[in-house]
């Protein structure tokens, strides 16, 4: 029973990350002011694990991210964007 119980919490921690569903966050970028502000932006979120797809528009200064909630938390993505010199603040999604 003891081998039986092991196995199972072995498999829960291996399958964990399959039961993760994928999360979207529109996060406020108010101090994007140029051209290559969103590449910053850009290059600071993909580099967070998890993420899976950013999208980050000047005119609306706005950056939307498809995450993996298993491997990031919407607080990894405004900590790297504030790292990066931009701060921001989730507008709609995955803890909104």
């Amino acid at each position: 029973m003891h081998k039986l119980l092991t196995l199972f919490a072995l498999a829960t921690l291996v399958a964990a990350p399959a039961w993760a569903a994928p999360q979207t966050v529109t996060l406020a970028v108010s101090k994007m002011t140029c051209a290559a502000c969103p590449i910053t932006v850009k290059t600071a979120l993909s580099r967070v694990p998890g993420v899976a797809a950013v999208s980050v528009s000047l005119e609306k200064k706005q950056a939307t991210v498809v995450f993996n909630d298993a491997q990031t938390t919407v607080a990894a993505l405004t900590r790297a964007t504030a790292d990066a010199g931009y701060p921001s603040t989730v507008v709609k999604g995955a803890g909104k």
